[in-house]
C-alpha cells in the first residue's frame, strides 16, 4: 500500500493531528453554543425582551441544533467529515455576522435560532464520533470522549472570557470575538483535516492489516433509517438522550448563570463556577470513554443519569458559593459523560457505517430536549419568579433516563474487543 511521504510518513500516526484539529474546531463550536447564557440579560435590557420571548429564541437554536446534527451526519456518508466540517463552521460564520445586524426579534429567531443553530449541529460530537471511528480502531472510546471532552472545554475556556467581554464592552463584542475564533479554525481543517486513514495510506490506529482493504469495505454497509426507527434500541437511546438534553444544554446550559446571579451570585462567583463545571466536564467525559471500553454501557448510563438526578433536586436550596462550587464539581463529572457510551451502544446495535445517521437523530432528540427545558425553563421563571420547578422536573426525568439506558439490549461488539486489543 503506497503511503504519502508528507503525512504518513510522520513518526506518529496521523490518526493524533486528526483528533488534535477535530478537538479545536468542535472546542470553538462549543464555545458559540455557550454565548445565550451571557446575553440574556443585556438582550433583555436593551429590547426589553422578555425571559420568556429570549428563551424561545434560544429553543429554536437548540431545535436546528438538532437537526444540523443528523444533516451532517447523512452528509458526511456522501461528502466526507471534512467538506461537511467546512460547510458547518462557514453556516456559524454567517449566522453570527447576522446576529450583528438584526434589531427584531426575528432577525434574533433566524440567525441565532435557525442560521447559528444547524451550523453548530453539523460541527457537534455527532461529527466527532464519526471521526474516531474512522479514524481509531484501538482507544476508539476514548477518542470520543476526548472530543466530547472539547464541548466542556468551550464552557471552561469561553464562558468566562465571554462574560467579561459582556462586562467591559457589550454582548455585541462576544459575538465578534467568537466569529473570530471560528474564522481562525476554518483554515486548520482546511489543510489537515482528512477524511479515512485510507486516502493517506494508513489504517485507522490499531486497526488488523486488510490486503486492498477501503474505507467502505472497513466500515461495512449503511443500514437504511428506516430499519433502524424499527428497533425499540433506537428508542430507548433517543428517550434517554431527550432527556439528557433537557438536563444539560437545555436547562443548566441555559438558565443556571442567571438563576445564579438572581440568586445573589456575583458574576465572577458565577463565571468561577461554571469553569469549574467545565473541567469537571472534561474529567468526567475522558474518564467515561475509558470505562466504555470496559464496563457495560448500560451500567454506566444508569449511574450517569442518576446521579444527575439526585445534584438536581439539591440545586433550589443553594444559597452560598460553597454549595454552588459543590454542584458544579459533582454535575459536571457527568454532563457530557452520557456521550460515549451511548455512542458505543449505537455502534453495537446499528454498525460502523450507520452511526453518523443514527446517532446523529439521536442526537436530535437530545436538542428536542434541549429546546423544551430552554423554552419551558424561561415560562417556569417568568410564571413563578424562579426556576424550582424547572430543576424539580429534570431531577424527575433523570431518573426515567436511567431506568430507559438499563432496557437497551447488551450486545458484545467486536469493536469494543478492538478497541481493547483483544
Amino acid at each position: 500500500m503506497k503511503k504519502s511521504f508528507n503525512l504518513a510518513g510522520l513518526p506518529f500516526h496521523y490518526a493524533y493531528v486528526i483528533a488534535a484539529v477535530t478537538f479545536f474546531a468542535l472546542l470553538a463550536s462549543a464555545g458559540v453554543r455557550n454565548a445565550p447564557a451571557v446575553i440574556i440579560k443585556p438582550l433583555e435590557a436593551e429590547f426589553g425582551w422578555s425571559r420568556s420571548a429570549i428563551s424561545l429564541a434560544i429553543a429554536v437554536s437548540l431545535l436546528w441544533f438538532g437537526v444540523g446534527a443528523p444533516l451532517g451526519g447523512t452528509l458526511v456518508e456522501k461528502f466526507g467529515p471534512k467538506r461537511v466540517f467546512l460547510g458547518a463552521l462557514f453556516t456559524i460564520q454567517i449566522g453570527l455576522w447576522g446576529m450583528l445586524a438584526f434589531t427584531t426579534m426575528f432577525g434574533l429567531y433566524f440567525f441565532w435560532g435557525v442560521v447559528v443553530g444547524i451550523g453548530t449541529g453539523a460541527a457537534t460530537n455527532v461529527l466527532g464520533a464519526t471521526i474516531a471511528i474512522r479514524w481509531f480502531e484501538k482507544y476508539r472510546s476514548l477518542a470520543v470522549g476526548f472530543f466530547g471532552a472539547a464541548t466542556a472545554a468551550g464552557q471552561l475556556l469561553f464562558l468566562p472570557t465571554l462574560i467579561s467581554i459582556n462586562a467591559s464592552d457589550g454582548w455585541r463584542m462576544v459575538i465578534e470575538v467568537l466569529a473570530l475564533a471560528i474564522l481562525i479554525t476554518m483554515p486548520l481543517v482546511f489543510l489537515l483535516l482528512r477524511d479515512t486513514p485510507q486516502e493517506i495510506g494508513l489504517r485507522a490506529v490499531g486497526a488488523a492489516a486488510v490486503p486492498h482493504e477501503t474505507a467502505n469495505a472497513r466500515l461495512g454497509k449503511s443500514l437504511p433509517m428506516r430499519m433502524a426507527l424499527r428497533s425499540r434500541d433506537f428508542w430507548l437511546l433517543a428517550a434517554s438522550f431527550f432527556i439528557c438534553g433537557y438536563t444539560t444544554n437545555g436547562l443548566i446550559g441555559t438558565h443556571l448563570l442567571p438563576h445564579a446571579v438572581e440568586h445573589g451570585f456575583t458574576d465572577t462567583v458565577a463565571a468561577s463556577a461554571l469553569s469549574l463545571m467545565g473541567a469537571m466536564n472534561i474529567i468526567g467525559t475522558l474518564a467515561s470513554g475509558w470505562l466504555s471500553d470496559r464496563y457495560d454501557n448500560r451500567i454506566l448510563l444508569v449511574f450517569y443519569y442518576s446521579s444527575r438526578a439526585a445534584t438536581l433536586l439539591f440545586l433550589p436550596f443553594i444559597g452560598d458559593s460553597l454549595g454552588l462550587f459543590g454542584f458544579t464539581l459533582l454535575y459536571g463529572l457527568d454532563w457530557v459523560a452520557t456521550v460515549p457510551p451511548t455512542v458505543n451502544l449505537t455502534l453495537q446495535a446499528f454498525g460502523e457505517a450507520s452511526v453518523g445517521k443514527v446517532y446523529g437523530w439521536i442526537f436530535f432528540t437530545h436538542m428536542v430536549g434541549a429546546a423544551t427545558a430552554a423554552y419551558l425553563g424561561g415560562v417556569v421563571r417568568d410564571t413563578f419568579g424562579d426556576y424550582t420547578f424547572a430543576f424539580f422536573s429534570a431531577a424527575a426525568l433523570g431518573f426515567i433516563a436511567a431506568g430507559f439506558s438499563l432496557g437497551v439490549k447488551r450486545r458484545q461488539p467486536r469493536a469494543l474487543a478492538g478497541a481493547m486489543g483483544e
